[in-house]
C-alpha cells in the first residue's frame, strides 16, 4: 500500500474541494489526505456495531410543549419597544435591494 497519493488525485480532491493548491503545498497534501483516507477506511472496518446507536446515543423522543392560546398584545404595546414605526406598521431596513 503506498503511503502518499499522486499529485493528479491531490489536485482532483482540490477541485471539488472548489479550492486552490500552491504547488509547493501539493507534496504535503499527498501525505495527508492519504493519511486521511487510511483513517476513514479504519472506521469502515469496525464491525459489531448497531446501526441506531451510530446515529444517536440517546432515544429519539421529541418532546414539545403544548400549544396554549393566550390573549394578543395590543399594537400600542408592541409599539413601545420598537425604535422606527409608521402607523401600526414597523419599519425595518431594506436588506434586499431591487
Amino acid at each position: 500500500m503506498k503511503d502518499r497519493l499522486e499529485k493528479e488525485e491531490v489536485l482532483h480532491v482540490a477541485k471539488l474541494a472548489k479550492i486552490q493548491v500552491r504547488e509547493e503545498d501539493i507534496s504535503k497534501y499527498q501525505v495527508e489526505l492519504k493519511q486521511l483516507l487510511n483513517d476513514v477506511e479504519k472506521i469502515n472496518k469496525i464491525q459489531g456495531y448497531d446501526d441506531e446507536i451510530l446515529i444517536s446515543p440517546t432515544k429519539d423522543e421529541c418532546r414539545l410543549r403544548e400549544d396554549v392560546e393566550e390573549e394578543m398584545l395590543k399594537p400600542e404595546e408592541v409599539l413601545k419597544n420598537v425604535p422606527h414605526h409608521n402607523g401600526n406598521y414597523i419599519e425595518v431596513p431594506v436588506v434586499i435591494n431591487e
